[in-house]
């Protein structure tokens, strides 16, 4: 390992020196646990919000996903710092450090399990679905559900199990991998590259086939936030659109990404010297797919010409319909659903490794267990009770609660990685100095400042909102709605 390390810095010299565009190759080809951020964000949720935001705004949000992952990638970029400076596991230093406040790192660990745990089981139903939509097309008479899509069929429970035992063993085999080191993490890349690649190819697909219709003017407006948050007339829905666009910018990142990526770092054995290849790496490997893939979500949405767009948040619509987006005269509608609902796996088999890579990494950290190769691949399978998320959600009381904690907990672990980033104490002139020092303090404050507004909004939406009903509160929601439009104008 130390001479292989010793061969890494040696490259990373020379790839400073080269043009611009060799230094990026370069340094995208050394990535890596960027790529597990990105597989772990794009998964039922991004799919979800980039579908609802092109089929309801068109071009008109286009900045909303890019200025999101920008802003978490600040924090990331923080933790880098202070990770690759010391080289120590940051759930025992930044306990250490932060004593007697140690208790806030350890929501940090148990909110990222949470996270882990909950998300896990729309990424079963994402799959599910697709393979389901998949086999309905090739034998249409086959009845999967009963009375719509509230009921399967006892088909339908053996095609949604099988879909997921197909996911699962995917996923098991790549993580346990990963649990070996060496050739196991570059096996679990290059399961991540091949990911994304998937992803990537179908959604720009769909925007291939319906380039003739693209507005590029009114693109270039949507990336650059020409309309920032659409008006409408009806002061509700424009509430309704502001909630949405301030609670995609606060939840980019999940609690459990921010504990992830510091030990990905780690375990590339990556160190001061790879602060720059850490910076390439968020960039390319991380702001880039998710800029670019959601951004042709939004866009496939748009001139795909099935949704009607008014203005207005539309949430009756669901990813798997979308690949309708697809079908030409010269495309038949099964290869159409092959394809979209391919990618649409693949972005649910991304988020699963990455959840259950995360849980390796904290439940050893949390129950003080050394980073063996069993204890990281017995503790990668705590989310895996998610795979009964192919035919059921969570129970009523769960999404709540984990929503109140996870939700809770992001803008905590944002507060602690600002305040690590600025200790000289504990990483000496790694805070920087000058006006980079200020500049970059102030994004990291303005990511604090979003998460902490979309924070508020989604635990307002999921927690304050499924236990007292809109009814119970109608006066107090209408006047504050009214008072938010009337400020907003």
């Amino acid at each position: 390992m130390p001479d292989k390390l010793t061969q890494e810095k040696e490259l990373l010299r020379e790839i400073a020196s080269r043009p611009p565009l060799r230094k990026a190759w370069g340094y995208f080809k050394l990535s890596g646990p960027g790529l597990f951020q990105t597989g772990m964000t794009l998964g039922a949720g991004s799919a979800a919000a980039s579908v609802v935001a092109g089929a309801s705004f068109g071009y008109k949000l286009l900045w909303v996903q890019p200025v999101a992952m920008f802003l978490g990638i600040m924090m990331f970029a923080a933790l880098a710092n202070v990770v690759l400076t010391t080289k120590e596991r940051p759930y025992k230093g930044f306990m250490r450090e932060l004593s007697p406040a140690g208790f806030l790192v350890f929501l940090w660990a148990f909110g990222s399990v949470v996270a882990s745990i909950v998300w896990h089981f729309p990424q079963y139903g994402l799959a599910a679905g697709a393979v389901r939509s998949i086999v309905q097309e090739f034998a249409p008479h086959w009845q999967l559900v009963q009375d719509g899509t509230t009921h399967f069929t006892l088909l339908g429970y053996v095609v949604s199990f099988i879909a997921g035992l197909l996911l699962l063993a995917i996923n098991v085999t790549v993580v346990f991998n990963y649990g070996r080191g060496g050739m196991g993490i570059r096996v679990y890349e290059r399961f991540m590259h091949g990911l994304i690649s998937l992803v990537l190819l179908t959604f720009l697909l769909v925007v291939a086939m319906n380039v003739h219709k693209i507005e590029w003017l009114e693109m270039f407006k949507g990336f650059i936030g020409w309309y920032g948050i659409p008006q409408h007339e009806d002061p509700e829905e424009y509430a309704k659109t502001v909630t949405m666009v301030l609670g995609m910018i606060g939840a980019a990142i999940g609690i459990n990404m921010t504990f992830m990526y510091p030990y990905s770092l780690l375990k590339k054995g990556w160190g001061p010297e790879h602060r720059t290849l850490a910076k390439w790496d968020l960039g390319l490997a991380l702001l880039v797919p998710f800029a670019i893939i959601t951004s042709l979500v939004m866009v496939g949405m748009t001139v795909s010409g099935i949704y009607d767009m008014s203005d207005i948040v539309n949430n009756t619509i669901k990813p798997i319909d979308a690949a309708k987006a697809l079908q030409t005269d010269w495309i038949p509608s099964w290869v159409a659903t092959v394809i979209f609902c391919g990618g649409l796996f693949g972005m649910a088999c991304g988020a699963v490794a990455a959840h259950m890579t995360c849980c390796g990494f904290v439940m050893c950290e949390m129950f003080g267990m050394e980073h063996t190769k069993w204890n990281f691949r017995l503790c990668s399978l705590t989310p895996s009770i998610g795979f009964f998320g192919v035919v059921i959600g969570l129970p009523l009381w769960f999404p709540i609660a984990a929503s109140a904690i996870c939700l809770t907990v992001l803008p905590i672990a944002y507060l602690i990685f600002l305040i690590m980033n600025n200790k000289r104490s504990y990483i000496g002139d790694a805070v920087g100095k000058g006006w980079r020092r200020i500049v970059f303090n102030t994004l990291l404050v303005l990511a604090l400042l979003m998460a902490t507004i979309g924070a508020s909004i989604q635990i307002k939406i999921k927690v304050i909102d499924s236990i007292f009903p809109p009814t119970v509160q109608r006066v107090v929601e209408e006047t504050v709605v009214q008072c938010a439009a009337n400020e907003m104008r």
